[in-house]
C-alpha cells in the first residue's frame, strides 16, 4: 500500500461520504525535451442520502489530482430534495452546451443513465430515474447539468409556501 492510499482511508473511515471518479484528463504540453503531462480529475462525492458535490482538481500526478478534486467536492456538497427513492418532479438542468432532463421513475425502474450523470444520481441516493442528455455529451458538462438540475428541485411543501395554495396530491 502506498501512503497515499492509506492517508486516503484514514480520511474516508472519519467521513459518511463516498466518492467516485468520473473522468480523468491528460494534458500536454510541448516543451525542448519532449511533452510533458499533467492531469486533471473530475469527482463525484455524496452520501446516498440526498447530499452530493462535485469537484475538480489538477495535479502533475493523477493521485493528487483526485485527491484535490475530492477535497474540492466535498466543500461543495449540497442537499438535495428527494421524494423516497426518485425525485418529486421532472426537471432539466443546463449548463454550457448540455442539457440533462431527469424524469422521476416507479420503484424498481434503476437509475437509467449515461455513466456521468449516473454518478451524481447515484451518490445522491436517487434509486429510480430517467435521464436525457441533450447537446454536449462532455462529462463536465454533464456533471454539472446534473447538479444543476437537482439543485433546482422542489419538495410540496415549498411549493405550496411559495404559491400560498393548499395541494391535493
Amino acid at each position: 500500500m502506498t501512503k497515499l492510499t492509506t492517508k486516503r482511508q484514514e480520511f474516508d473511515e472519519v467521513s459518511p461520504y463516498e466518492d467516485q471518479v468520473v473522468k480523468i484528463y491528460r494534458c500536454s504540453t510541448v516543451v525542448k525535451g519532449g511533452r510533458r503531462f499533467s492531469f486533471a480529475g473530475l469527482v463525484v462525492v455524496g452520501n446516498r442520502a440526498g447530499e452530493v458535490g462535485i469537484g475538480y482538481g489538477k495535479a502533475n500526478e493523477v493521485p493528487p489530482a483526485v485527491e484535490k478534486a475530492i477535497k474540492e467536492a466535498r466543500k461543495s456538497i449540497v442537499k438535495v430534495n428527494l421524494l423516497g427513492s426518485t425525485i418529486p418532479h421532472e426537471v432539466a438542468g443546463h449548463f454550457g452546451a448540455t442539457k440533462v432532463v431527469l424524469i422521476p421513475a416507479d420503484d424498481g425502474t434503476g437509475v437509467i443513465a449515461g455513466a456521468s450523470a449516473r454518478a451524481v444520481l447515484d451518490l445522491a441516493g436517487v434509486k429510480n430515474v430517467l435521464t436525457k442528455v441533450y447537446g454536449s455529451t462532455s462529462p463536465k458538462n454533464v456533471v454539472k447539468a446534473t447538479m444543476n438540475a437537482l439543485l433546482s428541485l422542489c419538495s410540496k411543501e415549498q411549493i405550496e409556501t411559495l404559491r400560498g395554495v393548499k395541494l391535493d396530491n
